[in-house]
């Protein structure tokens, strides 16, 4: 990135102090530039001889003074908001362990859980602050992960429901894997049940006898809504055991904050805004979008990805979209039908699959 940051022209994004460095030694300017989430302190000398109309400094740390002065000269400083468990300014994704830290003195005290706490009250006290801190953070969780290589990613949706220990999670774990194995990165709602198992197969590098392992283990502490601190460090223990590290994402949402992230994903892009996590998702399943059985909100997921599907020109690639479970989405929850009516003369007729078989599945995506 140093290169691109000592080169670029205006809009050049600068979030690391090595980002900084290189731009000034380059060019001696920060015209034009947006620095994101950056101490400051001791860059005071750089800053005062900096050129730096039109740069955007958002939520950086400066010694006492030096704000007000580059403000005078043409910076436009977005300051640090007050009284938030989280950054908002933040420039990488989220991993499990920063997640569930402190989780060994209960799940109430990790940065998840206070983040769910400070969502469910400003929900209901809500103002321009919030308001302002929840959209910055959430764009920032969008910009990062532009930063990771998710060409032809696999979107897999799927219900929170499904219990470790299942036929139905270690299908999907087999899934994931399957996925990654074709060289897939993979993206799922980022939650537990069939999220978590697809997350888990894509991650895990071992072989079917570590998934399996994997598998028993989790299965002693099956359901997260028994005892959320337990079922999170099973998955930890997990974690620690295998080697982990497949290009397996999760895009969880605060939203739905009563379902802990998992600890499967590489990075995780949590969100406060659910609108804006099924956009992201669904933007980035360009390789084909699978769904398990699900409820609501996968329901939801299937037809928002049927929109661009169903208004895409004839000569546009249409991304697969894979229905699992023939029984359920025919007749359980009838989304089928209602997709091939859709469906019916158009493009993207060739694009939909219904299967009984997770086999089936890598062989029907792009």
């Amino acid at each position: 990135m140093s290169e691109i940051a000592a080169r670029g022209g205006p809009g050049t994004e600068l979030d690391t102090l090595e980002d900084f460095d290189a731009r000034l030694a380059h060019a001696g300017s920060l015209t034009g530039c947006w620095i994101q989430s950056l101490d400051l302190s001791d860059r005071s000398r750089a800053l005062r001889h900096a050129t730096i109309d039109r740069t955007v400094f958002l939520g950086c740390t400066f010694a006492p003074g030096v704000e007000a002065e580059i403000e005078g000269r043409g910076a436009l400083v977005f300051p640090t908001l007050p009284d938030l468990p989280f950054n908002p300014y933040r420039t990488d994704l989220y991993t499990a362990d920063e997640l569930y830290e402190g989780l060994e003195d209960g799940y109430r005290y990790t940065l998840d859980a206070r983040n769910y706490r400070w969502w469910k009250h400003v929900g209901a006290h809500r103002s321009l602050s919030s308001e302002l801190a929840m959209t910055l953070h959430d764009h920032a969780m969008t910009e990062a992960l532009r930063a990771v290589d998710l060409h032809g990613a696999v979107g897999v949706m799927g219900g929170h429901a499904l219990v470790r220990g299942s036929e139905g999670y270690a299908a999907a774990a087999r899934l994931g894997r399957a996925l990654a194995a074709s060289g897939r990165a993979v993206v799922t709602g980022g939650g537990p049940g069939a999220m978590e198992a697809v997350n888990l197969g894509a991650s895990l590098q071992g072989d079917e006898a570590e998934l399996d392992a994997a598998l028993g283990l989790l299965a002693e502490r099956p359901r997260f809504s028994d005892d959320v601190a337990s079922w999170v460090s099973a998955g930890l223990e997990v974690a620690a055991r295998h080697a982990l590290g497949g290009r397996s994402y999760g895009v969880p949402t605060w939203l739905y904050g009563h379902e802990p992230p998992n600890v499967f994903s590489t990075g995780i892009a949590k969100l406060f805004s659910n609108a804006v996590r099924e956009d992201v998702l669904l933007r980035l399943a360009t390789g084909g979008l699978v769904c398990l059985p699900g409820a609501a909100g996968t329901v939801q997921e299937i037809f928002q990805g049927v929109t661009p599907r169903f208004y895409a020109l004839p000569e546009e690639t249409i991304p697969p979209l894979v229905l699992v479970g023939a029984e359920y989405w025919t007749r359980t929850v009838p989304a089928w039908p209602l997709l091939t009516a859709l469906a019916d003369g158009r493009p993207m007729a060739s694009a939909l699959h219904l299967v009984d078989d997770i086999a089936e599945v890598p062989a029907l995506l792009c």
